[in-house]
């Protein structure tokens, strides 16, 4: 039988303050790689509770997404893995002191898009860039595009 073929849902949060945006360093089998705070759609959430939940448990900022930046498919180089990346701009609030971070995630950083660019090798996907240079363009599409149905 042939297997089916289904992307992972996957939602990010690209955070900026000033010229600054918030990155977490974590641990991948290629060892240590900078992303967004981003993550799997878990069952029964909405797209935009799965973003605020991931950046909560990957940074410890709370964050509220205002808009959708864009929707992402991007395959793998080994072909073994596509993902849809659903990617939000929105508000972040002040970090949680003493908050743990989500099991991998070395740290949350600050970093401008020249920082960016300068560990793009780095990068746990070209995702990383495209959702920075995308936001800073001015992309952004109302939440009221996602319709999230519950039962």
């Amino acid at each position: 039988m042939d297997r089916v073929w289904k992307p992972n849902v996957t939602v990010a949060a690209v955070v900026a303050r000033g010229d600054r945006f918030l990155l977490v360093e974590e641990e991948t089998s290629d060892g240590l790689r900078f992303n967004q705070p981003a993550g799997h759609l878990e069952a029964g959430e909405s797209l935009i509770e799965a973003a605020a939940r991931e950046a909560l448990e990957e940074t410890a900022h709370p964050f509220t997404p205002t808009a959708l930046i864009g929707i992402y498919q991007w395959t793998r180089p080994d072909g073994e893995v596509t993902y849809l990346r659903f990617s939000f701009a929105g508000d972040a609030g002040q970090c949680i002191a003493g908050r743990a971070l989500d099991a991998g995630i070395v740290r949350a950083v600050w970093l401008t898009r020249d920082e960016i660019v300068a560990c793009r090798e780095r990068h746990r996907s070209p995702l990383v860039l495209q959702c920075v240079d995308d936001y800073l363009a001015g992309r952004r599409m109302p939440l009221a595009l996602l319709r999230h149905y519950d039962g």
